[in-house]
């Protein structure tokens, strides 16, 4: 097969497979070392433990929620049920904030415990990459700042699509592929920072990286993501999708310069 067949195979079907397939490759990898996947659940039950409490409170106190958001309401004969309808909106809302911002929430909370296990895993790969020292206190923050842009573009996205998501046949249909598909590359921007860090690659640089390697980010990040929509499974996954963009980094998208 020529150089463009080959290219050609990335960029289709063929790509979505070699970024499944890095996937499955990091849940092997924390699988052969069950410490290590221990070790990378702590910072997600932490997180896991503070949405719950945060859900919790919304859907018990929805109504009072949406009693404040609507004092327009009243004096309207059928505001009860207004307001019910409210609440429902806003702990949905809510529900869905949670889902696509755990993996971000989970990640700054977790930066050193998911730094020791990307390491690890390119130890294991063959030594860590040349890159910049850089203090633990900047990375953090960088980890952090990087976290909310990416947070941002992903609001910026959904948005539209949440509104969308009302309007019958395409709210039920296209919507949710393209959520998908905007939540599943956003999602391999986070889990790949870690790894194009180490390499002194910046924000806009790795944008720019993964954007041209379309399918294998998509056919990354797009089955983590759906995995992720059920909390506890998302627990349980986060350090094979640790590992797995590690490995993704190292071995698909770094420049050979800097592997």
């Amino acid at each position: 097969m020529s150089g463009n067949g080959r290219q050609a195979e990335r960029r289709g079907v063929g790509g979505l497979a070699e970024g499944i397939g890095f996937f499955l490759k990091g849940v092997g990898w924390v699988a052969r070392k069950p410490r290590w996947w221990l070790f990378g659940l702590i910072p997600a039950l932490i997180a896991l433990v503070l949405y719950a409490v945060a859900l919790i409170w919304l859907g018990t106190h929805a109504t009072d929620v949406a009693a404040w958001v609507t004092p327009f309401a009243d004096d309207w004969g059928w505001h009860d049920a207004f307001r019910t309808l409210v609440g429902i909106m806003i702990f949905v809302v809510g529900l869905g904030l949670a889902v696509f911002t755990f993996t971000a929430v989970t990640l700054a909370i977790g930066d050193p415990f998911y730094e020791k296990l990307s390491e690890k895993v390119e130890e294991d790969l063959g030594g860590l990459p040349d890159g910049p020292d850089v203090p633990f206190w900047r990375s953090l923050f960088r980890s952090i700042r990087d976290s909310v842009i990416t947070l941002l573009y992903v609001l910026m996205f959904t948005l539209p699509l949440f509104v969308l998501g009302f309007v019958p046949v395409i709210g039920q249909t296209v919507v949710p592929v393209l959520g998908a598909i905007v939540s599943g590359f956003f999602l391999t921007v986070e889990l790949t920072a870690l790894a194009m860090e180490r390499r002194g690659i910046p924000r806009r640089e790795r944008l720019t990286l993964l954007r041209s390697n379309m399918a294998v980010s998509l056919g990354f990040g797009i089955p983590i993501f759906l995995l992720f929509l059920v909390p506890l499974v998302a627990v349980i996954v986060m350090p094979g999708a640790v590992a797995g963009a590690a490995m993704l980094v190292r071995l698909r998208l770094a420049h050979p310069q800097r592997a």
